[in-house]
C-alpha cells in the first residue's frame, strides 16, 4: 500500500499521539508499505522524524506558540501528493490541513481513514471558551463522518462515534515498551540527588505541563496533602510547558524539565505515586507507562482511565474536579503501604496486554479492509 499521512504535528513537539504516528510509520515501512508524511515542522524538531516527512508551510499559532498550523495545502504539495499517488489518505489532526486533505483525497478518489488522538472539544472549557464547544463539536462530526473508516483508542470512544451515527470505527489502541518502563529503573540514589529521603512519598505529574492536563487540580491536592502529611508528601514534575509557574506555589516540590529515554523512564520509576487529573486524554499514554512502570495510579473518571484502570485492583478513580476526592485516595495509598504494592504490582501486570505492534497492525488491517470495502462499492455501482 502507499499511504500519505496527513497531521498537524508529526516531530516538532513531543506529544503522545505523534509518537504513535511515527511507531505506525516504522511498522508499516518494515511491512513493506510506502509512506510519505505531510506536516508542519520547525527548526528545532523534538526528535529525527520516521520515514519520509515532506515540510508544509505553517504559522506559529497565536495562544499557544509551540504549535504550527497549516493553513492549507499549497500546489506544491499537492502535485507531490499526485506523483506519490496514495492508495490511502490517512488525517490525523481535524484542523485545516486534515480537512483539506480530506477533500483533495476525494477528489482524487481515495479513501480516507481518520484517528482520534485528542479530545479537542474538551480543550475549550480549559481557555474560557465554553461557549465555542457546540461549534468545536459540530466540525468534529462533520470531520470524522466525511472519512471512510475512523479509528479511535478505546472502546468507550467508538461507542460514542457510533452514537454519532459514525458505522465504520476501528481501535488503534496503544503499545508500551516495557523494558523501558519499569520498577527495574527506579533509582533512590537518583532520589536523594532530588532531595528526596528514603520515606518520602513523591506524587508524580508525568506529561506536558498544559492547563489542560489537569495542573490546577494536581496542585490543589497536592496543597491538601501537605497540610495532612507535611514536607513528607512532595510533588515529582516530569515535564516541561507553558503551566511550569503554576508549580510554583508547592513548597517542596521537584520539577526536573522535559526528560527522555532513560533518564525519563528512571524519574517516572523513583516515583511513588501517579497522579493524573487531566480529562482530555483520548487514551492515556502517561498513565500506561507508569502502570508498566509499577506506580499505582490515581486518575480522574475519565473515558480514557477507564479504559485502562480496573478500578481497586489497578487504580483509583475519582471525580474530575473533587480535590478532596483525589486527596482522601492518595492517603489511603500513603497510610496501607501493602495495598499500594499490591496496587502497583497489579498495574505493572495489566500493561503487558499494550504492544506496538499489536497496535499497528490494527491500523494496516483498517487500511486494508478500507480498500477492501471501497473497491466492493465501487464494483456494485459499476454493475
Amino acid at each position: 500500500m502507499r499511504v500519505a499521512l496527513f497531521t498537524g504535528n508529526y516531530n516538532y513537539v513531543r506529544e503522545g499521539a505523534n509518537q504513535a504516528l511515527n511507531r505506525l510509520v516504522g511498522h508499516l515501512e518494515a511491512r513493506g508499505h510506502a509512506v510519505r508524511v505531510y506536516s508542519p515542522v520547525t527548526d528545532t524538531p523534538a526528535f529525527e522524524p520516521t520515514g519520509t516527512l515532506i515540510p508544509v508551510p505553517s504559522i506559529t499559532l497565536p495562544v499557544r506558540s509551540e504549535f504550527q498550523l497549516a493553513l492549507g495545502i499549497p500546489k506544491h504539495i499537492r502535485r507531490d501528493v499526485a506523483a506519490f499517488a496514495p492508495d490511502i489518505v490517512h488525517v490525523s489532526t481535524p484542523d485545516i490541513l486534515g480537512t483539506r486533505a480530506q477533500t483533495m483525497a476525494k477528489a482524487m478518489g481515495v479513501p480516507v481513514v481518520a484517528s482520534l488522538h485528542t479530545l479537542f472539544e474538551t480543550y475549550v472549557e480549559h481557555y474560557g471558551l465554553r461557549w465555542l464547544r457546540p461549534t468545536v463539536e459540530a466540525h468534529l462530526r462533520r470531520f470524522y463522518r466525511r472519512s471512510d473508516h475512523v479509528l479511535v483508542p478505546t472502546p468507550a470512544l467508538r461507542d460514542a462515534m457510533h452514537a454519532d451515527g459514525i458505522a465504520r470505527v476501528g481501535i488503534w489502541s496503544r503499545g508500551i515498551d516495557r523494558d523501558r518502563f519499569s520498577p527495574a529503573r527506579r533509582d533512590p540514589e537518583w532520589r536523594r540527588a532530588q532531595g528526596f529521603g528514603d520515606d518520602d512519598i513523591a506524587i508524580l505529574f508525568f506529561g506536558r505541563l498544559l492547563i489542560e492536563k489537569g495542573v490546577d487540580i494536581f496542585v490543589a491536592t497536592m496543597k491538601a496533602l501537605e497540610a495532612r502529611y507535611g514536607e513528607r508528601v512532595r510533588a515529582l514534575v516530569v515535564g516541561a510547558g507553558p503551566a511550569e509557574a503554576r508549580f510554583a506555589g508547592l513548597s517542596g516540590a521537584v520539577l526536573t524539565g522535559h526528560l527522555d529515554g532513560d533518564d525519563l523512564a528512571r524519574a517516572v520509576a523513583s516515583a511513588d505515586i501517579f497522579l493524573t487529573p487531566s480529562t482530555t486524554e483520548s487514551f492515556g499514554n502517561v498513565t500506561l507507562e507508569a502502570m508498566a512502570a509499577g506506580l499505582a495510579v490515581v486518575s480522574a473518571d475519565a473515558p480514557s482511565s477507564r479504559s485502562l484502570i480496573d478500578p481497586g485492583r489497578t487504580g483509583l478513580l475519582c471525580a474530575a474536579t473533587d480535590i478532596a476526592a483525589y486527596a482522601d485516595a492518595i492517603a489511603t495509598l500513603i497510610d496501607a503501604r501493602a495495598e499500594r504494592s499490591h496496587m502497583a504490582a497489579a498495574a505493572r501486570e495489566a500493561s503487558v496486554a499494550y504492544t506496538w505492534d499489536a497496535a499497528s497492525s490494527a491500523v494496516e488491517t483498517a487500511y486494508v479492509q478500507t480498500l477492501s470495502s471501497n473497491a466492493r462499492q465501487a464494483a456494485g455501482q459499476a454493475r
